[in-house]
């Protein structure tokens, strides 16, 4: 086994992090519901897939009306997982194979059952009452949006007991934190301090744009919210150095950018690439590289000490705010054709499904993945090509039981069939039957082996993390080409998004005499001259060519 490496404060930026739900992974005891003795019995598979930190959803005791994101008690696990004697286990063992974790950690709310929210609804004499947002009337904050359309009216919800009513952003069981209660903010630091003293490598912090409030704003992206976000990360760095602290913040770029702080006043290390993760499916669907190319030259230079996770897929909708109106329609015509997969404003579907389980796509949305600027994150199952099922509620869909095998229940659980916390996915092309860890571990040429295979050479070499990004502009508006360097490195990458074969002629002059070699088989192709340089690629087809000079 190779144990987690500290030497180097930047592992992030070299990084391939995948997703998974504790109940959704491995149910070790036969209750239905995946926990942490399970999850450490699967260490070895995510080891051998490439995983270099793991990302943990929401763990935490709660009554689960938003899967966990709804918590009641920050510092201990659900029951229904474990415990943290399991925890404690579970990460000695990642860290033994080399494998950080990292945790959703959801600063903007709790649980409306939080002891917290219990006491604040006896009244202003209790303490925990300024623990909330409250207002006598719901016309305050009246240019904050509404998030979950689907469901929510208002941002303000009355409370009885009080009389008053309380601010949330979210559902209404998950009442808004109120951070301009210094209380409150020292309350969450304690939780980061009990986690990270526990080993915790770090936190995926939800919804962090929305932690205050002021008249007259939309509520978002406020400079009260990033003072104490910067106040987080130095709390973090004085404490416990090389730990990780990744934003989830849903906005434009230059909003965005925002997030990883200044030099002198850093918040965030990582902050997921939001815009471009649309633009990815539409390119595909549009069959062109222009809407990938406009939003990655729209996204300002960050710093070397930052770094982007970039992701296809994850437990949400595939999200649809950061696009026009017009682009929005344009997606859910081609991706969400019955109207039961979409959800608030976004599609609520895997990565397969929404290219009908095209191996080729699926390949090529892969490439994307692993060689734009950026640290990949797989969401679990996706690298078997794992479906959906659009008739659970929400999100709920995207997040059945991981497929392990053809036994009954996937191999997920012994539990009756009846007790699973969810259903496993039954019904043709992507019952569990017939796609699976066990049926692809078989096969050389399956999506797990060749996944496996990709993010091994990705490994081999920094550039793809560490790199500088340039468009190269082709004759052909349906080839994505560009070039990736890094000390000395160059790489060039070409991507046909149509569904036919294209040819292509790239300027690559500046290289003269240098060689393209493959570099998933190894391949030289013919030295770079004067000319443009031809290509022919397949249907949804792709290059990565390491740019060698000649001896």
């Amino acid at each position: 086994m190779a144990a987690v490496s500290t030497s180097d404060p930047l592992w992030y930026k070299d990084a391939v992090f995948y997703e998974l739900h504790v109940r959704s992974f491995q149910d070790s005891n036969a209750d239905g519901i995946g926990d942490f003795p399970g999850l450490t019995s699967r260490l070895d598979y995510l080891q051998a897939l490439g995983v270099d930190c793991l990302w943990l959803m929401p763990f935490y005791p709660s009554p689960l009306k938003d899967d966990g994101y709804d918590i009641a008690d920050y510092k201990a696990i659900n029951p229904d997982y474990g415990t943290l004697d399991d925890f404690r286990h579970f990460l000695a063992e990642a860290h033994a194979r080399g494998i950080r974790v990292i945790a959703d950690l959801v600063v903007n709310h709790t649980s409306d059952q939080h002891f917290w929210f219990q006491e604040a609804r006896k009244g202003p004499d209790n303490p925990y009452y300024h623990y909330y947002v409250w207002s006598d009337t719901p016309e305050k904050y009246k240019e904050a949006r509404i998030i979950f359309t689907d469901t929510e009216t208002s941002n303000w919800t009355f409370e009885p007991a009080v009389g008053k009513f309380y601010w949330h952003r979210f559902f209404s069981s998950q009442p808004d934190l109120n951070y301009d209660n210094p209380k409150v903010r020292q309350e969450m630091l304690d939780v980061v301090r009990f986690w990270l003293e526990l080993g915790l490598d770090g936190f995926r912090v939800d919804a962090v744009p929305y932690l205050f409030e002021r008249e007259g704003t939309n509520c978002e992206n406020l400079p009260e919210t990033h003072a104490f976000l910067a106040e987080l990360r130095r709390f973090v760095d004085q404490n416990f150095p090389g730990r990780l602290l990744l934003a989830e913040a849903n906005q434009w770029p230059k909003d965005v950018v925002a997030y990883f702080g200044t030099a002198e006043q850093p918040e965030f290390h990582m902050c997921f690439n939001f815009p471009v993760m649309p633009r990815i499916f539409m390119a595909l669907a549009r069959e062109e590289a222009k809407p990938i190319e406009e939003i990655m030259r729209s996204i300002p230079e960050i710093r070397p000490d930052c770094q982007w996770a970039i992701f296809l897929r994850n437990h949400d909708e595939l999200t649809l705010e950061m696009v026009t109106d017009e682009e929005r329609s344009f997606m859910y015509a081609v991706y969400a054709k019955d109207p039961r997969m979409k959800v608030n404003v976004g599609i609520r579907r895997r990565l397969a499904p929404l290219v009908d389980g095209g191996r080729r796509q699926l390949e090529l949305l892969h490439s994307i993945l692993l060689t734009l600027p950026g640290s990949p994150i797989l969401y679990y199952g996706d690298e078997i090509g794992m479906g959906d099922n659009i008739y659970l509620d929400d999100r709920h869909g995207v997040r059945t039981p991981m497929q392990w095998s053809i036994d009954r229940n996937a191999g997920f659980s012994q539990a009756d069939t009846a007790k699973l916390y969810s259903p496993v996915i039954v019904d043709p092309p992507y019952a569990y039957q017939g796609v699976n860890v066990e049926a692809q571990e078989r096969s050389a040429y399956s999506l797990l082996q060749w996944v496996r295979q990709v993010i091994r050479v990705r490994k081999q070499y920094p550039v793809f993390g560490r790199g500088s990004l340039a468009f190269l502009t082709p004759n052909n508006p349906k080839i994505l080409a560009y070039l990736r360097s890094y000390e000395g490195m160059q790489v060039l990458v070409v991507h046909n998004l149509s569904r036919y074969a294209q040819p292509v002629a790239l300027n690559l002059s500046p290289w003269k005499g240098f060689t393209p070699v493959e570099m998933i088989g190894q391949v030289a192709f013919p030295p770079i001259g004067e000319q443009p340089y031809l290509l022919t690629l397949g249907p949804h087809a792709f290059f990565w060519f390491r740019l060698d000079q000649s001896s």
